[in-house]
């Protein structure tokens, strides 16, 4: 399928590596010219060298942090006609609720909520002027099934999806859309860091945590990168221009309730 994607320019926030890159990956296959975001100078290299050896849409870096002003304002200046915004940043680490102290709860919502929506507010009116955007966000599953150790990103990309609605309602005229993905089990370094995290907080092998891992996906497997990227490409395509302000669950059939 084609996507109708050729062309246009993509701001691909934390795809340096992980489920970011998968995405800056798959809309690089569609013919779109992507921005490389990460904050080590060495991933943001090897991921823009991996992307232009794909021979599809053109790949630039940025190494910067998108939750201070100097990020923000480099990211604008590479790709402030921007028609597609990735939002996505790597999450924190589980943690007890009653082990969260104050001072984490600010970085938490600027990196979670504030940054996404500065660069949304920043990038929206060249999108509505050309009538055509695609924003996704990349959350979590602990948007809609919130665990206990898991608070912060919880509490934070709720309050994100939440805002993006009202948003989404108000740009859909103008052919902007904006959808959120909600990964769970998608086997990357997150989840080797999940792993060994659950392998300490319960006294249990690295091995074990991964067998659980599985078992807790009703596909009996991990997801793979690809998938995801894959999935995020078609929201942003010519075609998905009438799906807006959904979160799409990509956890391999696990998501528990009807709606």
């Amino acid at each position: 399928m084609d996507l109708g994607l050729e062309g246009r320019l993509a701001l691909v926030c934390g795809s340096s590596r992980g489920l970011g890159r998968a995405c800056a990956e798959a809309l690089a296959r569609e013919g779109v010219n992507v921005v490389i975001t990460g904050r080590t100078s060495q991933d943001v290299e090897a991921a823009v060298a991996a992307i232009t050896a794909l021979g599809g849409g053109r790949a630039s870096g940025l190494c910067c942090d998108v939750t201070t002003e100097a990020g923000h304002s480099v990211m604008l200046a590479e790709a402030g006609k921007a028609d597609i915004l990735i939002n996505n940043s790597a999450g924190p680490p589980p943690k007890s609720f009653l082990d969260v102290r104050a001072q984490e709860w600010l970085p938490a919502m600027q990196r979670y909520l504030i940054a996404p929506l500065l660069l949304t507010q920043a990038l929206l009116p060249g999108m509505i002027e050309r009538r055509f955007g695609r924003i996704v966000n990349i959350t979590s599953a602990m948007v809609t099934t919130p665990r206990p150790h898991m608070s912060v990103s919880a509490g934070s990309r709720a309050g994100l999806t939440a805002a993006m609605k009202a948003i989404a309602l108000d740009v859909a005229r103008h052919n902007v859309t904006i959808n959120n993905l909600l990964p769970e089990r998608i086997d990357t370094d997150r989840q080797v860091f999940m792993a060994k995290a659950a392998a300490e907080r319960e006294n249990i092998s690295f091995e074990e945590a991964r067998a659980r891992q599985i078992q807790s996906v009703a596909a009996r497997r991990l997801g793979r990168p690809e998938e995801f990227g894959a999935a995020c490409a078609f929201l942003c395509g010519a075609q998905a221009g009438f799906i807006s302000g959904q979160n799409l669950h990509l956890d391999g059939g696990s998501y528990p309730a009807l709606i």
